[in-house]
């Protein structure tokens, strides 16, 4: 199975190179030059070039606060560049994985979101990605969008790395306490698209094309995750700092964020038989294996 991914450099496509070299699967992960997402020609030369059994679209432009000073560069990828990727995967009779995210909900629901709740993104990062969702289901018919939540992994900017660089500087910090999600480990997910995409191959007329949730099992705050990170930072001799709980409110922040970033992922479990781990096991290998970087093994 040949697998083309979209985005480099990201977390999930880093992620998805490390799980294929254990799958047997070939993992082709491009970005620019060679695939521009602002440059339909480009993409579907690549895509024709490659000519993959599935194509996962992970590259978006991800700096939410940075999105709403520049939402045009934002559209450009989350939305028309995820349309390009579509248009070629459907010229070729290939199938498209898409990678979305909680924010195209508002995070006013008291209850973890499942894929048919109504959508009410509250920034340009969100209505940008919730535009690229319309886009890529109305371009490729054999189309599966996972949206996902509160990624992390040793690779890139994420919370997990920053609370630890935050902690060799600051001995107290303090995180937001009142918006809850599910943390989401990249090797995890990686490892998902990867079952996904081999179902897909095996049985292509028998997918249930469409939305599905992807996130780490249970739920936890910004304050409760950054405790975790904390408490297996220091199993590893890794910099720890004091966490203090604060609310939304006290985080001066140019962009409004969902309270509530929860995904029911039963969809994902029932009709496809796959489901993530705790979220807390993915922090726990995280931690471990930065600590390892560090530690130069």
């Amino acid at each position: 199975m040949k697998v083309l991914v979209t985005g480099r450099e990201g977390q999930l496509a880093r992620g998805l190179l490390e799980a294929a070299d254990g799958a047997g699967v070939q993992v082709v992960a491009i970005g620019r030059p060679e695939l521009d997402l602002a440059d339909e020609k480009s993409v579907a030369a690549a895509v024709a070039r490659e000519h993959p059994d599935v194509v996962v679209n992970a590259a978006a432009y991800t700096t939410v606060d940075k999105a709403e000073t520049e939402p045009a560069v934002a559209r450009v990828v989350n939305a028309l560049g995820a349309e390009h990727v579509a248009k070629a995967c459907a010229a070729h009779s290939i199938p498209i994985i898409h990678i979305s995210t909680d924010y195209v909900f508002d995070g006013t629901k008291h209850a973890p979101y499942v894929e048919d709740d109504p959508t009410a993104p509250v920034n340009v990062y969100g209505r940008t990605k919730l535009e690229g969702e319309q886009r890529v289901a109305g371009a490729c018919e054999r189309h599966l969008i996972l949206r996902t939540a509160w990624l992390h992994s040793r690779w890139g900017a994420n919370f997990v790395k920053t609370m630890l660089r935050l902690a060799s500087i600051e001995p107290t910090i303090g995180v937001v306490d009142d918006q809850l999600g599910s943390p989401t480990y990249a090797p995890d997910l990686a490892g998902i698209v990867l079952a996904t995409a081999a179902r897909i191959v095996a049985d292509p007329a028998g997918m249930r094309w469409g939305v599905y949730h992807a996130a780490g099992a249970g739920e936890t705050t910004w304050f409760g995750f950054a405790r975790e990170v904390f408490r297996c930072a220091a199993a590893h001799g890794l910099p720890v700092a004091d966490v203090t709980a604060i609310a939304t409110s006290a985080y001066p922040s140019p962009t409004r964020r969902p309270a509530n970033a929860r995904l029911n992922c039963d969809r994902l479990r029932l009709l496809l038989g796959l489901e993530l781990a705790d979220w807390r096991v993915g922090v726990r290998d995280c931690v471990a294996r930065l600590a390892q970087s560090a530690q130069g093994r």
